[in-house]
């Protein structure tokens, strides 16, 4: 009976773990103050958000990244900054892949990044799907040879055209916008926790 007992037990707990897996929250961006402001760091804005909310210290140096553990939503999660600069994100991500069972980490992975091909303030939630031009999230899905990842996008296209799109992401936000910026950034925060709290269909429906 005690065998029995202990077996459907472990069979609960392993079933556990499929169905609340850790999640990895990465942010793109790039290091360093210069780019502190600018509409590619986007990712590392909701990072820090979140990681504010829920008392998490993203310090930790681990897979070319500053990494911090906590919980959210009752899951366990790291939130990610990846410190290769944009073009290089797919070497931090496929790291922190080698270091956990593979399946893990593309299950429970959302990548978040700005997309300079949705209007400003836009958002985005996608199961799956190719980088649509963004160079962070090319780098991603060629290092783990997958485009099965969940992504958060957050659009900075303006209404007027933009001439040089490399130097656009690259220069920082207005002053003048920051506020506005701030309230874009809470509410990729709150798509977050729903998907989290809810699944990302679910999340899709209220925030796309």
């Amino acid at each position: 009976m005690l065998a029995k007992k202990v077996a459907m037990e472990n069979r609960i707990n392993r079933q556990s773990a499929v169905d609340d897996p850790q999640w990895f929250i990465v942010g793109l961006g790039n290091p360093g103050a210069d780019y502190e402001w600018t509409r590619h760091n986007l990712g590392f804005m909701v990072i820090d958000k979140l990681a504010g909310e829920a008392g998490i210290a993203v310090k930790r140096r681990e897979c070319r990244s500053l990494i911090g553990s906590g919980r959210l939503e009752g899951h366990e999660i790291k939130l990610v900054k990846p410190q290769t600069y944009m073009n290089l994100s797919g070497e931090a991500v496929s790291c922190l892949k080698a270091k956990i069972e593979s399946r893990s980490l593309m299950s429970s992975l959302l990548v978040i990044s700005d997309e300079l091909a949705l209007p400003f303030g836009a958002i985005r939630l996608r199961e799956r799907g190719s980088a649509g031009g963004h160079n962070g999230l090319k780098s991603i899905i060629a290092a783990l040879g997958s485009n099965e990842f969940k992504r958060l996008r957050i659009g900075i296209h303006p209404e007027h055209p933009v001439g040089n799109s490399r130097q656009f992401v690259l220069d920082s936000f207005p002053r003048s916008m920051r506020a506005e910026v701030e309230k874009i950034v809470d509410r990729a925060v709150a798509a977050v926790h729903s998907v989290l709290k809810d699944g990302i269909l679910k999340a899709m429906s209220e925030y796309n």
